[in-house]
């Protein structure tokens, strides 16, 4: 199951009074298992940046002034979500935007029940508690330290965190991350690279403890699983 994890940084609150969307970031998983795999993309509003705006996420006139408009990134940017799952903090608000940029440039619209809203599983989880992303970043002892400002992709990585502990844990299939893949990554100047990535749990054990182990299966002979397994 593909899913992408998914925030945008904004002018404003509404696109019908001509807020346009600045920055968008997105997180994929597989599985509920990030891949590595990531889109970012900054975008040049073609209007003036409110004081109000600036001061959540940072993003100045000049700063995005050289940044692609938007109907030039659009293609790149729904061949990377596709048909996939879109995890999003406060969906209507993101869908309202991304929909208001794809109508403005005559693409097809993102279906509403495509996005899944992860403010709507936290307050059901968790009713009458704070569900903002920090909130919930202090709930499941999830480090946000660096998000000293908004960021789109700093936030969906951040949601991606989120998102599994609300439903269930880091690995809520108890799937493990198998083989190495070739991925794809976009840059901020829309340069897509290739990226070999592995995504292993992370061993927790000591020297002695896998020299004890190995020893172990040693001592199995050449026809024991952990052999087969591990060749």
């Amino acid at each position: 199951m593909r899913e992408i994890v998914l925030d945008t940084e904004t002018t404003g609150f509404e696109p019908a009074e001509g807020d346009r969307i600045v920055e968008i970031g997105a997180v994929e998983l597989i599985g509920h298992v990030p891949t590595g795999r990531t889109y970012h993309q900054y975008i040049n509003p073609q209007r003036s940046m409110p004081q109000e705006a600036f001061e959540v996420h940072g993003l100045g006139d000049e700063f995005l002034a050289d940044k692609p408009v938007f109907k030039d990134i659009a293609q790149d940017f729904v061949d990377f979500v596709g048909d996939a799952t879109l995890v999003i903090h406060n969906a209507a608000f993101d869908m309202k935007f991304l929909n208001a940029e794809l109508g403005w440039v005559n693409r097809p619209l993102l279906p509403m029940d495509q996005a899944l809203d992860t403010l709507a599983i936290a307050r059901r989880k968790f009713p009458g508690s704070p569900a903002s992303l920090d909130a919930l970043c202090r709930r499941f002892g999830i480090d946000n330290s660096s998000r000293t400002l908004h960021g789109a992709l700093l936030d969906s990585e951040i949601l991606a965190e989120v998102y599994l502990e609300l439903i269930g844990g880091r690995q809520p299939d108890f799937g493990l991350a198998t083989a190495a893949s070739v991925t794809t990554s976009q840059n901020d100047d829309g340069d897509w690279k290739a990226d070999r990535r592995q995504t292993p749990l992370a061993s927790h054990l000591t020297k002695e403890e896998a020299a004890a182990h190995a020893s172990f299966v040693d001592a199995l002979g050449d026809g024991a699983l952990w052999k087969k397994l591990s060749s």
